[in-house]
């Protein structure tokens, strides 16, 4: 009977922060997309960022070619580089301006000639609030309030988990799709090949056995 209404109690606990995570957590401002960027193209984003507030640019190319783009990040004139990788695959950047300004930050594939490629980003702007009611006083947390910061953490890599294995998932998906389709046409490439051998084989045969019939000379 105490085992069960521990059980219960602590499910009750689960359930509570739930509740108050959804209802009271903060969301931090983001900006996750996935595109497709054709070859020869380049595309920008711009976002507005106050002093002082801490960045994270998080990109990774999902599909395409050697799985690589060049990117930059900088002010809209262009004028001054926080970042600037060629040929990259994945990478992080995190960065905190000394002044509010627009940043501009472009994903080229203009060195490929025919690889479309699609590219994933996540901007994200600040850090994330804690939970409303916790932390305005100085005494101790509770163990409720210890237990819905622990869940909102564990939420938030499984978020993070999730969108790391749906794009791996994607990229594999894509990479078994397009090697299915060169086993394919290496096997049509194989069938003709062999029946081309096989009738040449034939007529060569058969011109081995065949009864070649001088004609008689005219007088």
């Amino acid at each position: 009977m105490i085992a069960g209404d521990v059980r219960h109690l602590k499910m009750g606990i689960f359930w509570l922060c739930l509740a108050i995570f959804a209802a009271f957590s903060v969301v931090i401002e983001a900006t996750e997309l996935t595109f497709e960027l054709p070859d020869n193209a380049k595309q920008c984003f711009y976002e507005e960022v106050d002093k002082g507030v801490k960045c994270t640019l998080e990109f990774q190319v999902v599909t395409g070619g050697k799985y690589d783009v060049d990117v930059t990040l900088s002010d809209v004139d262009e004028k001054q580089f926080l970042y600037k990788e060629r040929r990259k695959q994945y990478d992080t950047f995190n960065f905190t301006p000394k002044e509010k300004k627009v940043f501009k930050f472009c994903f080229s594939n203009e060195f490929s000639t025919f690889a479309h490629k699609v590219v994933y980003f996540d901007f994200v702007v600040g850090d994330e609030d804690a939970l409303r009611g916790i932390g305005d006083h100085a005494t101790a947390l509770t163990q409720l309030e210890t237990a819905c910061v622990s869940i909102r953490d564990s939420l938030k890599e499984v978020i993070d988990y999730q969108t790391h294995h749906r794009l791996r998932e994607f990229s594999g998906r894509s990479r078994a799709d397009h090697l299915n389709q060169r086993i394919q046409w290496w096997s049509a490439g194989v069938f003709i090949v062999i029946l081309i051998v096989g009738t040449g084989q034939v007529i060569v045969l058969r011109s081995f056995f065949t009864d070649k019939r001088q004609t008689p000379a005219k007088i």
